[in-house]
């Protein structure tokens, strides 16, 4: 995810790819949720979850075109049960409740729903979250609470404690979960996404992390948070993280780091190479 990541910015910067919004920082959540997901279940997302739409199934070159302002030739919506990426914030939270209300009727599996911080001030939240609650339908919300929409932050946003509990007034389970923590996130989506498919009813996940890029390639992040601010974000990166934890437990060496990266980079270029084309 991260790989493909700075390919799209670097592709970005050099004008052979469209505004593009990075997920450096918040790869656990993405990640979390898509290994947490069964082929059946119907993924919602946002702009930012690349590791949960690559572990979905979608291609890269899909993400590519899509970011490239041309969706020609992608068979993102005929392939496979999920939403093509949805980018009017919180707008695609009232589709979810559709999804899952359908669901309902067809068995055993569930929606999932993810947006940035941001989205819970909108009123498509509010109203997704109630109806969900109402009808006890099959769907998980995931809020990637990255500290900020654009440029402001959480707290100039709301009054609320968390996020997590804007899912009381609705009737539904609202749990915090470290989004930084791979292992954590896949825990607690999984949880709550086997409630759901059984039928106990939706619930609401707060993933707390930090985005440590700008918004998009057409922002800068300088203007409005300090080099100190960031420094500390940088501190929990999830990706280093996870990889002290498989070094320490002996799950993990350099070698097959250099093999995965490897490997990344030579998947990723074959993808650019037919975006290009």
């Amino acid at each position: 995810t991260r790989t493909f990541d700075r390919k799209a910015v670097a592709l970005q910067r050099t004008g052979q790819l469209g505004t593009y919004a990075s997920s450096l920082g918040q790869e656990a959540v993405g990640v979390g949720i898509g290994s947490a997901m069964r082929v059946e279940d119907v993924l919602v997302p946002s702009y930012r979850e690349y590791g949960a739409q690559l572990l979905r199934g979608v291609q890269m070159r899909e993400l590519l075109q899509y970011w490239g302002g041309d969706e020609r030739g992608s068979d993102f919506a005929e392939t496979r049960h999920d939403f093509p990426i949805c980018v009017p914030v919180a707008s695609h939270f009232p589709h979810a409740v559709g999804v899952a209300f359908a669901l309902k009727t067809r068995g055993d599996a569930a929606a999932l729903a993810i947006a940035g911080d941001g989205a819970t001030s909108k009123g498509d939240f509010y109203e997704a979250i109630n109806a969900a609650g109402l009808w006890h339908l099959p769907v998980v919300f995931v809020i990637n609470n990255n500290q900020g929409a654009i440029s402001v932050p959480r707290t100039h946003q709301t009054a609320a404690e968390t996020l997590a509990q804007k899912a009381i007034a609705a009737g539904i389970e609202g749990i915090q979960v470290d989004g930084n923590d791979v292992v954590a996130v896949r825990d607690a989506v999984g949880v709550a996404l086997e409630k759901a498919r059984d039928g106990e009813g939706p619930s609401l996940i707060e993933a707390i992390t930090y985005r440590l890029s700008d918004h998009t390639t057409a922002d800068d992040a300088s203007r409005y948070r300090g080099r100190e601010e960031l420094g500390v974000a940088w501190a929990r990166d999830p990706v280093a993280r996870l990889q002290r934890y498989l070094h320490q437990h002996q799950h993990w060496d350099e070698q097959r780091e250099q093999a995965l990266v490897a490997d990344c980079r030579q998947r990723i270029q074959s993808a650019v190479d037919r975006y290009l084309a």
